[in-house]
């Protein structure tokens, strides 16, 4: 696909950044890659190419993840959690084929360019907005979970993941109240993760991503470079918990999705 004009240098490097920084928080806070990468793919790919090629990076951190932390996971909660939002994850990564069929909304010029408003983008932008929301939102932070309500958490994680390509906020809103340890936190949510992210890709590779993944030039060079930045940011997270306080990175993360989702709403991206 091209480029629609932008530098491939820099697209790399935004690529990169956006990586190394949201995998970096996502040790802290249990959550930000997808939400942040997915908006930066959507750029320069057309969504349903972006989410899936955001699931092959966010599996491959996920799994990095397990990994390090694997002597800190919580079995009983991750497969609690993680089971039912694998079958959640293949009706939501179903219903992603589904929009992106749809014809558009709403077409119409802005600054000598055509725009359109799709259903995909639509809901995918109003998704990505609700849960930045809900992620900031004091009273997520005075609510309490009860251990029972895992296999919700599970199912509204996974269908959200396999639709939009977020899953970790809701996942963390959930696990964050569980009294795990910070390791036992990040690990636990990896392993969730990387189950939803093997359900969807299951669904996502059975299409066009797929054959994108692998012929797509641009695409290839940009999920090569995401992946090695996030590698690279999951490694820094582990000092990053030490020196610097999450909430601040999460601002910054939040701020800019909120704006790119925004631009989606509308069709400008």
């Amino acid at each position: 696909m091209r480029l629609r004009g932008y530098d491939v240098q820099m697209e790399l490097i935004l690529i990169a950044v956006a990586a190394l920084a949201a995998s970096a928080i996502t040790l802290v806070s249990g959550f930000g890659l997808s939400t942040a990468l997915v908006p930066i793919f959507a750029l320069y790919f057309p969504l349903p190419l972006a989410i899936g090629a955001v699931a092959v990076v966010h599996l491959i951190s996920s799994l990095f993840k397990v990994v390090l932390l694997r002597h800190a996971i919580n079995w009983g909660v991750a497969l609690q959690f993680g089971l039912p939002a694998a079958a959640a994850a293949i009706v939501g990564a179903s219903l992603l084929g589904l929009l992106g069929g749809f014809a558009p909304l709403l077409r119409y010029e802005l600054g000598g360019a055509v725009h359109e408003i799709t259903p995909l983008k639509f809901v995918v932008g109003c998704i990505i907005l609700a849960l930045v929301a809900l992620e900031f939102s004091p009273a997520v932070a005075r609510l309490r979970i009860s251990p029972r309500a895992l296999p919700l958490g599970g199912i509204l994680s996974g269908f959200f993941g396999g639709l939009t390509g977020n899953q970790g906020v809701l996942r963390s809103a959930f696990l964050i109240r569980l009294k795990l340890s910070p390791e036992g936190f990040a690990a636990t949510g990896a392993v969730g993760a990387a189950i939803v992210d093997l359900s969807r890709l299951a669904i996502y590779g059975g299409g066009a991503s797929a054959v994108a993944l692998s012929v797509d030039g641009p695409l290839r060079n940009a999920l090569i470079c995401a992946t090695v930045a996030a590698l690279a940011g999951a490694l820094a997270g582990r000092r990053l918990v030490r020196t610097m306080r999450g909430e601040t990175l999460r601002i910054i993360v939040g701020g800019t999705m909120a704006l790119i989702a925004s631009l989606m709403v509308v069709g400008i991206v």
